[in-house]
């Protein structure tokens, strides 16, 4: 970033931009890059650097963002008032791939973090206990369960966790596969030493059914409870945890390589700022991870609509292009299948941080995956088979998206937000604030400051710190805000019809 696209007040974030990017409010009359204000603009809104006709591209990030709507002047506030999406239903796109610049680790990055080994081979960052639901019928019990096996067994283990969700019951085709998938993703998730699986006994996710996707596991890791089957469910769902903790609690912590490192990267409440901070904070530790030969997994595929072109010519091979092809187009096709259209965000959080359209949201959202090169393409449900820059297939939905990114293996999540929110995973979320305001008010929410960046920290300097804070977490010398407080949550993608 140079002098001459920034000053204390606006942000020109690429060259060939013709709007800049109000870092503090500006009122109506100051001068900026040549340009008089000729009208009061809020923090992280954009002003037009030069007389842009109705029709024309306005551009950000170096990349367009929709076209103007009516006749915008220089000076001008540019949102949903004069801006519109260019963004349409389907699209042809032609593989042009790009040759991914070398990273350049330079700082001080170490090459290994401290967890643990499981007997699958997987290495983990947590030692917990985890009681899987196979029907939401169950949640108050696996609750009640596992505040009772804290007070009896939680000094052996990091945590013994209730993983409620409403389904496994009353569901059919595609939605009844993806409830068992994600389950199956959580159960041999390596975070977790020991696994119960409790069920009720009359669902159509059929506890002893759902074990066989499980294949060959290890009876030691793993106990089976039908609740129906049991005068007492929870004195027996105790028996199994003590059993369980015993077992778990002879883990320990070896130092393993980056290698095995596999981290989940997602935004929500995204403000304009995300784009500029956050974002491409998080980009930069994808780079420095997969450049150790680590993964990373970017989930939200419509947030890639209007920048997917990007991601698809960062594809290694013409084979991973096409299912990306595919996985756009077939989550354009989601929503034609209910009427709506495909540029139906951002949310009204979103507009009111200074994002105006789609493409805008998107450019921002894909520089959490940095610059490498695409290695693997997920279906929704699918699990992490190659190292390097995985795109999983989702809905942009926090809450959907962060339980596809643990399900697929993702020992930890790193999430950006520039309007803030309490919500985090079953595993360790590190959120990471993209203005120091959200940092300052929301202390009990807020991991990592990356507003900073606006006030002149370094880049380099930053990602040295955020780096260190994963390492640290990741070897279990820190809990994260969501840990600390409880907040794990868990939904699940559902796209047809319950009995």
């Amino acid at each position: 970033m140079t002098n001459e696209q920034k000053n204390a007040r606006f942000l020109k974030i690429n060259s060939g931009d013709n709007v800049v990017v109000a870092l503090n409010r500006i009122e109506s009359g100051e001068y900026f890059f040549d340009v008089t204000a000729t009208e009061s603009i809020d923090a992280g809104h954009k002003m037009a650097l030069a007389d842009i006709s109705a029709g024309e591209a306005v551009i950000k990030y170096g990349q367009p963002i929709g076209r103007a709507a009516i006749n915008i002047k220089a000076g001008q506030h540019v949102h949903t008032h004069n801006l519109k999406t260019s963004i349409t239903s389907f699209d042809e796109y032609k593989y042009q791939p790009l040759t991914a610049l070398p990273f350049n680790i330079i700082g001080s990055k170490a090459g290994s973090f401290f967890g643990y080994r499981r007997s699958d081979g997987k290495a983990g960052i947590r030692n917990e206990i985890w009681i899987i639901n196979t029907v939401g019928c169950v949640n108050s019990i696996s609750e009640r369960i596992a505040l009772k096996a804290k007070e009896r067994f939680g000094e052996m283990v990091d945590d013994i966790i209730a993983i409620r969700h409403p389904y496994g019951c009353s569901q059919l085709g595609d939605d009844h596969e993806n409830t068992r998938l994600i389950l199956k993703g959580l159960a041999e998730h390596p975070n977790a030493a020991g696994v119960l699986i409790l069920g009720l006994g009359c669902e159509n996710n059929i506890p002893v059914d759902f074990m066989r996707l499980l294949g060959d596991y290890d009876k030691e890791r793993y106990r089976l409870l039908i609740a129906q089957e049991y005068e007492d469910e929870e004195a027996a769902a105790l028996t199994m945890i003590g059993e369980l903790a015993a077992y778990s609690g002879k883990a320990k912590r070896i130092e393993i390589s980056l290698d095995e490192l596999v981290i989940g990267l997602k935004c929500g409440g995204s403000d304009s700022f995300s784009g500029i901070t956050a974002n491409p904070l998080v980009g930069r530790i994808s780079d420095i991870l997969t450049t150790y030969g680590g993964t990373t997994i970017l989930t939200e595929t419509p947030e890639m609509f209007g920048a997917e072109n990007i991601l698809m010519n960062r594809c290694e091979t013409p084979g991973l292009f096409e299912k990306m092809v595919v996985m756009i187009n077939g989550f354009k096709g989601y929503f034609a299948r209910h009427g709506q259209a495909v540029y139906e965000n951002p949310a009204p959080g979103n507009k009111d941080g200074g994002i105006s359209t789609l493409e805008d949201k998107s450019l921002g959202c894909i520089q959490k995956g940095g610059t490498g090169t695409v290695t693997d393409i997920l279906a929704y449900g699918g699990q992490v088979r190659a190292k390097g820059l995985n795109l999983l297939d989702g809905p942009g939905n926090d809450l959907i998206a962060i339980t596809a990114l643990a399900a697929a293996g993702a020992l930890l999540i790193l999430f950006t937000t520039g309007r803030g929110t309490p919500a985090g995973a079953v595993v360790p979320t590190i959120k990471i604030s993209s203005n120091s305001g959200l940092a300052g008010r929301k202390a009990n929410w807020i991991d990592f400051d990356a507003g900073v960046l606006l006030d002149g920290q370094p880049m380099e300097e930053l990602t040295d710190d955020l780096w260190r804070m994963i390492l640290d977490i990741g070897s279990g010398k820190r809990k994260t805000k969501n840990e600390e407080y409880g907040y794990r949550e868990l939904a699940i993608f559902k796209d047809g019809v319950i009995m």
